[in-house]
């Protein structure tokens, strides 16, 4: 069969759409390709943000708009109006994916076919809200993605479909984010596909092996030096693009963009090499290639070195 050809269904199905973020963009992208009927988008409502307080619209909900669909954004699902009005779609399946908000039963049960989910992670691991950090910053070597039927509970739903993806020591919880976002909306393809035509079949979660991967904070941010250089590298590529992570010298903040693990040692925190960024941990150091100051442009460790000067031996808090 044709990419083409997968691309299509045979039976086009009437959707509603539920997601938030630049994650969910793709997936909502691919059941409307695909001919599926998306009658209406639950989203997050719009916030504001920066120096202005602009009021944004999120992806999902900026993307909807320009595809012509109805989008909605209540605070909650908890009203009988708002209950009511989901009802009153008429959908055959609701997909959610990373929208932000808890679902109660009465909406999980509403879609003929119920709630399907697009989780970014081989469940029961890393059930919860950041599954994509939390696995590289854990060291594991694969992630993936699970279209689940939903529950009441925490991403504790029967498993419609499992696609792993490796992790690498290259991999960023950027590039993990943007192989799982397209991994998820083939899979959620296939899952309607299965659950239409009467062949899916749900499996129960394992139920050993669970972890929650814990909401990302900016507080985490800061590089502890007295960490082995594998975990700190673990921590940096986990948290690119966000929250960052990020060293103080004096009042300055710098922000650690990129670092590669290199075989020398010292006393934590101090830096090592001369000819390059190298700063010791408690085990190895780390060879900070990318940096960027507060209020400044990122850069190559040697071009920031020319205008902020880290001495040779000298100790970083």
């Amino acid at each position: 069969m044709s990419e083409e050809e997968f691309q299509k269904v045979e039976k086009p199905m009437r959707l509603i759409f539920m997601g938030t973020p630049d994650f969910s963009v793709p997936i909502l992208a691919a059941l409307i390709d695909a001919g599926h009927e998306v009658v209406c988008v639950y989203s997050q409502p719009p916030r504001k943000s920066g120096r202005g307080q602009k009021v944004n619209l999120t992806p999902v909900h900026a993307y909807a708009e320009s595809q012509g669909i109805e989008v909605r954004t209540p605070l909650n699902l908890k009203s009988e109006e708002d209950r009511q009005a989901f009802a009153d779609l008429n959908a055959d399946c609701a997909i959610v994916a990373a929208y932000g908000l808890i679902l109660p039963k009465v909406i999980l049960d509403a879609p003929k076919y119920g709630c399907l989910n697009a989780h970014a992670s081989i469940l029961p691991r890393w059930r919860g809200a950041a599954p994509i950090q939390r696995a590289i910053e854990a060291g594991d070597d694969v992630s993936g993605v699970t279209i689940m039927q939903m529950d009441v509970g925490l991403d504790t739903g029967d498993m419609l479909l499992v696609q792993p993806v490796p992790i690498t020591p290259e991999t960023t919880g950027e590039s993990l984010h943007d192989s799982l976002s397209m991994e998820s909306a083939q899979l959620t393809l296939e899952a309607l596909r299965a659950v239409e035509g009467g062949f899916a079949k749900p499996q129960a979660q394992p139920e050993e092996g669970v972890t929650y991967a814990k909401k990302l904070e900016k507080g985490e941010s800061q590089i502890d030096w007295s960490q082995n250089a594998l975990e700190i590298d673990r921590k940096i590529r986990a948290f690119t693009p966000w929250p960052g992570t990020w060293f103080a010298k004096g009042k300055d903040r710098i922000k650690v963009i990129e670092a590669e693990i290199v075989d020398m040692d010292g006393e934590a925190g101090t830096r090592l090499d001369t000819h390059g960024l190298v700063i010791a941990c408690a085990k190895g150091a780390l060879k900070l290639t990318r940096v960027q100051r507060s209020g400044k442009g990122a850069t190559d460790a040697e071009s920031f070195l020319r205008g902020f000067d880290i001495a040779l031996g000298e100790k970083l808090d």
